[in-house]
C-alpha cells in the first residue's frame, strides 16, 4: 500500500514511515516469548525421528505465522482498535470464551513457566536450593520486573535474552557439524511414514501461542498506533518469525545429527533439554553443556516475562472494555493510544493479572495433580489458535476494517490454511488429553494386577523418573508432583510454551 499518505480508520491521513531496522522491537519480543523450552524439545524429537526430512515444514511454519501475526498487527494499526475490541464486535460468545480461557490458562501456565525456568538453574547449581524454591524465585523476579518497568525496558531485556538464545542455539547446531547437503534436500516436501502429526506440529506448534495475539498490543506499546507504521510493522514481524525459523532449523539439525544418527531419545517436555545437556556434556565437554543450559534458561525465562507482560496487557484491555461497556462509555475511543501511552501497564487489571500469574500457580508446585484443571486447560488452550485464525479472517474481511487494509486473496489463503492447520492440531490435542484421571487409571490397574497403590507415572524409587536413557549418568531434578504424564500437553508441537 505504498503512497505518500494513508488513511486511518478515523479518516486522518498518516505519512508512511520508511521501514528500517532501527525500529525493530515488538517482533523480537514475540519471538522470544513464543519460543519456549518445550517447543525446542518437540523440534529436537522431530529431528531425532526423521533427520532432515521435515526441514521444509519448518519453513512453511514461518510463513504461516508471519501471515497470522501480520494480521494481528494490521488490525491494530488499520482500525485504531485492539484485538479484544474486535472480538467483542463478533458477539458475546468471544467474551465468554476469552474470560474462561485467560483465567484457567494463566493459573496453569504460571506454574509450568516457573518450573521450566527453574530446571536449568538446578542443573547448573545442583548443590543449591530445590527446584520448587528456584521456581518460586523466578516467578517473583518476573513479577517484580514487569511490575516496575515499562515496555521500553522490557523490550531491551527481551532483546538480550533472545540474543543469548540465538547465539547458543546456532553455536550448538554448528558444533554438531550439520550435513548441509541433507539439510537442503530436506527443503523438498516429503512425508515419511508416521510423520504427519510431527509435520503439523512443526508448522503450527513452535511460536504459535497466545503471544501471537499479544503482538498487536506490543506494536501499540512501542508507540505504533496508525497505518503510517504498517511497513515498519511488517518488517518487524518478518524478523520475528525468521528468527523463530532459525531456532527451529537449528534444533532440527541438532536432533538429526546428535540424536537421529546415534538412535538416542529425549524425554518429552521441558526436561528433554536437561537430557540434551547431559548428551552434550558427554560428547563435547562441560563448557558446551553449561552454555547450553544458560541458553535453556534464557528461552524459558523470556517466555515467562513475555507472558507476564503481554497477556497482562490483553487482560487489562479485556477488563477495561467490560467496565466501559457497563458505564455506557464508547468502547472504541482511544484504545490503541492508551496502550501506547503506557496507561494499561499501570492499571489495576494489569497488575491484578500479574499477581494471578504468580501467586496462585505457586500452590500447584506443592500440590498433587489437579486433574480437572489440567483437562480444562488442555481443551481451552487447544481451541485458542483456531479461534484466533478464524476470527481474524472474519474481522479483516468485514466493514470493521477500512477497505484499503482488508485481506487480499493471499492473506485469506494463508489465514484459512492456518485455521485448518490449527483445527487439526486442536482435535489431536483434545484426543490426547487424559479424559480418565490418573488416580482412576492407577486404581484400576492396581485392582487388575492385585497390587497395592502405585507411584504416579514418571516416578521411581531413587531417580524420580520412570525410564532413563542409557546415557544418563545422574538423576536430574524432579518436576513438581502435579506435573505428571497426564498433565503434560501431549503430541508433537504441543508443549508448555507461552
Amino acid at each position: 500500500m505504498a503512497g505518500t499518505t494513508e488513511q486511518d480508520a478515523d479518516g486522518t491521513l498518516s505519512a508512511p514511515r520508511k521501514s528500517s531496522w532501527k525500529y525493530i522491537g515488538p517482533g523480537i519480543v514475540v519471538a522470544a516469548t513464543g519460543v519456549g523450552a518445550g517447543d525446542l524439545v518437540a523440534t529436537l524429537i522431530a529431528g531425532s525421528k526423521f533427520g532432515y526430512t521435515l526441514m521444509w515444514a519448518a519453513v512453511i511454519g514461518c510463513v504461516v505465522k508471519i501471515s497470522l501475526a501480520e494480521a494481528c498487527g494490521r488490525w491494530h494499526l488499520a482500525t485504531g482498535r485492539t484485538l479484544f475490541e474486535g472480538w467483542r464486535s463478533l458477539g458475546k460468545w468471544t467474551t465468554v470464551y476469552f474470560a474462561i480461557y485467560v483465567v484457567v490458562w494463566g493459573f496453569v501456565y504460571g506454574a509450568t513457566a516457573m518450573s521450566s525456568s527453574a530446571l536449568p538453574i538446578v542443573a547448573l547449581f545442583p548443590d543449591g536450593p530445590s527446584l520448587k524454591v528456584w521456581a518460586v524465585l523466578t516467578g517473583l523476579i518476573g513479577l517484580v520486573f514487569v511490575w516496575f518497568n515499562r515496555y521500553a525496558v522490557f523490550e531491551k531485556v527481551m532483546t538480550v535474552l533472545i540474543g543469548i538464545m540465538f547465539v547458543v542455539v546456532v553455536y550448538v547446531a554448528i558444533r554438531v557439524t550439520p550435513d548441509v547437503g541433507a539439510a537442503f534436500a530436506g527443503l523438498v516436501p516429503v512425508l515419511p511414514d508416521g510423520s504427519l502429526l510431527y509435520t503439523l506440529g512443526l508448522i503450527g506448534g513452535v511460536g504459535g501461542t497466545i503471544t501471537m495475539a499479544a503482538y498487536g498490543y506490543w506494536v501499540n506499546a512501542k508507540g505504533w498506533t496508525n497505518t503510517g507504521w504498517m511497513k515498519v510493522m511488517r518488517l518487524d514481524n518478518r524478523v520475528a518469525y525468521i528468527t523463530t525459523g532459525v531456532f527451529v532449523v537449528a534444533m532440527l539439525i541438532v536432533g538429526a545429527e546428535l540424536l537421529h544418527a546415534s538412535h538416542l531419545a529425549l524425554t518429552k517436555g521441558d526436561r528433554g533439554l536437561i537430557d540434551l545437556g547431559t548428551i552434550l556434556e558427554d560428547k563435547y565437554g562441560a563448557v558446551t553443556a553449561k552454555l547450553f543450559l544458560v541458553g535453556f534458561f534464557a528461552t524459558s525465562f523470556s517466555s515467562l516475562i513475555g507472558v507476564w507482560h503481554g497477556v497482562s496487557l490483553m487482560f487489562a484491555d479485556f477488563v477495561e472494555r467490560l467496565q466501559r461497556d457497563r458505564k455506557g462509555v464508547p468502547t472504541d475511543e482511544g484504545t490503541v493510544e492508551e496502550v501506547a501511552a503506557g496507561r494499561k501497564e499501570r492499571s489495576l487489571p494489569f497488575r491484578a493479572y500479574l499477581l494471578w500469574l504468580t501467586f496462585p500457580p505457586i500452590s500447584l508446585l506443592f500440590l498433587d495433580q489437579p486433574f480437572g484443571l489440567v483437562v480444562a486447560y488442555g481443551v481451552l488452550g487447544a481451541f485458542f489458535m483456531p479461534f484466533l485464525a478464524l476470527t481474524l479472517i472474519w474481522l479483516l474481511n468485514s466493514s470493521r476494517t477500512p477497505a484499503e487494509w482488508r485481506n487480499g486473496i493471499l492473506s485469506n489463503v494463508m489465514l484459512a490454511a492456518a485455521g485448518l492447520l490449527f483445527v487439526v492440531l486442536c482435535v489431536q490435542q483434545v484426543r490426547e488429553l487424559p479424559w480418565v484421571s490418573a488416580d482412576a487409571t492407577r486404581a484400576r490397574a492396581a485392582g487388575e494386577r492385585g497390587t497395592g497403590p502405585r507411584r504416579p507415572w514418571g516416578v521411581t524409587a531413587g531417580c524420580g523418573r520412570a525410564v532413563r536413557p542409557r546415557w544418563t549418568r545422574r538423576c536430574p531434578p524432579s518436576r513438581p508432583s502435579w506435573w505428571t504424564r497426564s498433565s503434560r500437553p501431549a503430541g508433537p508441537g504441543r508443549s508448555s510454551r507461552a
